[in-house]
């Protein structure tokens, strides 16, 4: 199979993030990063039901989680009723 890819798709990671794809990279013995990032996209594709128009940020999108996303304890809808 011819795997050509024609697009270079560059993007900015925490170290957390970084740690994270290299742990999945090692794990799952791939050759490279850009292996390992293609494999997770598969993954996340696949498993996703996307919406757009929703006004989500492009900061609700980072791969890891840093707690509640307003900052303040006890401002979460989660759960709400």
């Amino acid at each position: 199979m011819n795997d050509l890819r024609g697009e270079r798709l560059q993007i900015m990671l925490s170290p957390e993030e970084l740690s994270a794809i290299d742990d999945f990279r090692f794990k799952h013995r791939m050759p490279t990063r850009a292996a390992a990032v293609r494999e997770l996209l598969k993954f996340g594709l696949a498993s996703a039901s996307i919406e757009t128009g929703d006004g989500t940020k492009s900061s609700d999108y980072g791969v890891l989680r840093r707690g509640p996303t307003t900052g303040r304890e006890g401002d979460s809808s989660e759960g709400a009723e």
